[in-house]
């Protein structure tokens, strides 16, 4: 995250100069508000390192919370918790198997943003 701080001076506008159009525009293709809430509830959940290892772990194939808690390092309880946020906001699924509850990846977008959260935060560390 950009200290606001260390913004260099170059980096802002210099005189106030509004481009109505250009405004109007990314107005007529911005997202809803329903959607931007929506979006920053995702987001949100993937703010917290626990919940990005259990995401990490589920990508590469389903695991149960017992599983997910020793992976993690997380009491079952704490992982379940976790899930339990996860599930809410459509991030994973999951089904019983006799005593066990097995936990997927919801969809082939989560897969695809984890990916290229990783990957961006991947290539920001060769930069640094």
């Amino acid at each position: 995250m950009t200290d606001l701080k260390t913004i260099p001076d170059d980096a802002t506008c210099s005189a106030t100069v509004i481009d109505a159009g250009a405004v109007q525009h990314a107005r007529e293709l911005a997202a809803s508000s329903n959607l931007v809430t929506d979006a920053v509830a995702i987001f949100s959940a993937l703010a917290d390192p626990t919940r990005l290892r259990i995401l990490e772990a589920l990508a590469i194939g389903e695991l149960c919370v017992c599983d997910l808690a020793e992976l993690s390092g997380v009491s079952q309880s704490g992982v379940s918790h976790q899930l339990r946020l996860l599930r809410d906001r459509s991030l994973v699924t999951f089904r019983r198997d006799g005593n066990r509850a097995v936990y997927s990846l919801a969809d082939d977008h989560v897969r695809s943003l984890l990916a290229q959260g990783l990957a961006h935060a991947a290539e920001r560390g060769e930069t640094r």
